[in-house]
């Protein structure tokens, strides 16, 4: 039996996420049929986490087992590739230990949320379209704040399973673009929800509806309820997903 892990990407427009569901489309489905059509067995694959419905992954890992070695991995691809819809792409099949676990292993994740002050109908399932004027300088203040800030409940979607809400934030910061802006997080772990809740805070404090001293005591409340709103997925992507035995490499960062 070998392992290996499948680099992919895709756009969330049309899934439910990525894992499966029992009636309703997602990655992990189209990922894991394509799969067994090529090699002629069940497979089944592990996400390195999950998205939720409408949500993009610009690099996304999953393992899977396979009897035998790959001895053609180009070809593989190309099968592979063929039989996925267009919106799913798969770039590698990279052999790893036996033991290697596309969720557990990985060490660090970023993600990355646009948001578009003009709206742009070609652009429309990949940025939140807000008009509002941002105080970027005040969020980032927040920002930094979390970089030594550990527990992240007050952003924790509600019946999650999660064994803890500590996260050790390495990065968090707001970023003006020509059009609009983007909000930057790198962390070891996410809890589910957290990203879009974070950013419909941070929204709230750059429009002035709150101040800097109620982020910090939204931080400090474990409370769902007293954060902000959670914003559209759209605008949401996961861009990269770290582990100590593969070469640190984005597929495609996404730009408006």
């Amino acid at each position: 039996m070998q392992r290996y892990f499948a680099k992919l990407a895709y756009d969330g427009t049309f899934y439910y996420g990525w894992q499966i569901q029992p009636e309703d489309a997602s990655v992990q489905q189209f990922l894991n049929e394509s799969l067994s059509t090529i090699f002629r067995e069940s497979i089944e694959t592990t996400g390195c986490g999950r998205t939720d419905k409408g949500v993009h992954a610009s690099l996304f890992y999953a393992h899977f087992d396979v009897f035998e070695k790959i001895e053609n991995v180009e070809k593989a691809l190309f099968q592979l590739n063929a039989l996925l819809p267009r919106d799913i792409r798969v770039y590698d099949l990279i052999p790893v230990a036996e033991d290697a676990h596309a969720r557990f292993d990985a060490r660090l994740r970023s993600y990355s949320y646009y948001i578009k002050n003009k709206a742009n109908p070609f652009l429309d399932n990949y940025y939140w379209y807000n008009r509002q004027a941002l105080d970027i300088d005040i969020m980032n203040e927040a920002g930094k704040i979390c970089l030594s800030h550990i527990d992240y409940e007050c952003f924790a979607k509600s019946g999650g399973k999660q064994s803890t809400m500590n996260c050790i934030v390495s990065d968090c910061k707001w970023i003006e673009l020509d059009s609009g802006i983007r909000f930057t997080i790198s962390a070891n772990r996410f809890l589910r929800g957290m990203v879009r809740a974070m950013v419909g805070t941070f929204h709230e404090l750059g429009t002035g509806k709150i101040s800097l001293h109620d982020f910090k005591s939204i931080l400090e409340s474990k409370n769902r309820s007293e954060a902000g709103k959670t914003v559209p997925a759209q605008g949401l992507f996961l861009e990269q997903v770290m582990y100590p035995y593969i070469k640190d490499e984005r597929l495609f960062p996404f730009t408006l």
